[in-house]
């Protein structure tokens, strides 16, 4: 059987080396081939032995997923559409700004969260994406923008887990991944600077502090479990008490002395002050450093809800920033390609019967929940 390359980090490759009776500094060899100069044919490496590079040939691929489109807009940010096979496709957004290039990842074919919010969760589960599929998102969208803007620097200087899926229901993939992109002999970037986003998956927050610590984010959206249940369903089995308290043990091995909590602002469901008080009291009493990062809803039809307004959110984030809280309020980029936050569907043959499950459940009124 053929090794997908991409599929490994570097201990991983390290094994898979010395069992062609290969010691670690050519798997390290091979590693820098791969991942930092984007090679995938094996002549190509002329600093390994060419007995390797036979033996490889015989037994292993650097193979990456295939681009069924792109997507620019008009603001400069850029979106591919994967194919991950079975009818299945994910998205990939590249946002570049002044001082970084940030690609968005996606760690699942669909979501099995359902978020009522978010497009991806609409459209269901179909699978987990490997380390390969994973980390094929940040090899070629990296070696792809390097040839077309012409230079040999690093043009992605930050990841974030925030496309389609769950990134910690898909643990076991995701690790090697990110410790690839940590990798010096990778692409080596900061802990600081790759994030995983989560909906609050508890116990793999916890083994994420103890493996691969990384700036984590933890998508919110809601002061009290009444509210939060309905907007993220996850929050019926991790709610808000498990969730904070995970947060805090987190802070302990986290590159950065805070969380970030994603909030997407939904029009007269938890957007009043109210609800900003609420969440204050949230997170200062169970004593969690924290910066809030308040999200535009991104409207589509099947989710029923709507957009705050512009002064609305200002006044949200005034409250927060009055209780000494860092507040910002997130830019919406790309959303004329359908790139932006909550955006992200690509095609998922889904097997989770999701649309039956959303339609069985509704947005508690305001004045019900506080």
């Amino acid at each position: 059987m053929t090794a997908n390359l991409l599929d490994f980090d570097l201990d991983g490759l390290a094994v898979f080396c010395e069992q062609l009776g290969e010691k670690r500094f050519r798997a390290t060899q091979l590693f820098r081939w791969i991942h930092q100069r984007g090679a995938q044919d094996f002549a190509q490496m002329t600093d390994l032995a060419k007995s390797l590079r036979d033996k490889l040939k015989t037994c292993a691929e650097v193979k990456a997923l295939t681009p069924i489109s792109r997507h620019d807009s008009a603001d400069g940010t850029i979106k591919w559409l994967f194919d991950v096979g079975e009818g299945n496709a994910v998205e990939t957004v590249f946002i570049p700004e002044d001082d970084r290039g940030t690609l968005c990842v996606s760690s699942q074919a669909g979501c099995a969260v359902g978020c009522r919010f978010c497009s991806t969760g609409h459209q269901g589960f179909s699978r987990n994406l490997s380390t390969g599929e994973i980390l094929s998102q940040l090899w070629f969208a990296e070696h792809t923008l390097r040839q077309q803007f012409k230079t040999t620097e690093r043009v992605i200087s930050n990841v974030v887990m925030m496309g389609m899926g769950e990134p910690l229901q898909n643990y076991s993939a995701l690790v090697p991944a990110l410790r690839a992109m940590l990798d010096d002999h990778g692409y080596g970037l900061s802990r600081r600077r790759v994030t995983v986003s989560t909906s609050g998956v508890v116990p793999m927050m916890d083994r994420l502090g103890e493996d691969c610590p990384v700036a984590l984010a933890v998508s919110l959206h809601a002061p009290i479990d009444t509210l939060r249940d309905n907007l993220v369903p996850l929050n019926r089995k991790y709610p808000l008490q498990e969730l904070m308290q995970a947060c805090r043990r987190y802070l302990a091995h986290a590159p950065r002395d805070f969380i970030t909590f994603e909030y997407c602002m939904l029009d007269g469901v938890n957007d009043q002050a109210e609800h900003a008080l609420a969440l204050i009291d949230l997170v200062k009493s169970h004593g969690v450093s924290c910066k809030f990062n308040l999200i535009p809803f991104n409207p589509f039809p099947a989710s029923g809800l709507t957009r705050s307004s512009n002064a609305a959110v200002k006044a949200f984030a005034e409250v927060l920033v009055s209780a000494g809280i860092v507040t910002t309020v997130r830019k919406t980029r790309g959303d004329d390609i359908d790139a932006a936050c909550g955006q992200l569907a690509g095609d998922v043959k889904d097997r989770t019967d999701v649309q039956s499950r959303i339609a069985k459940q509704r947005v508690i009124p305001l004045t019900q929940v506080l």
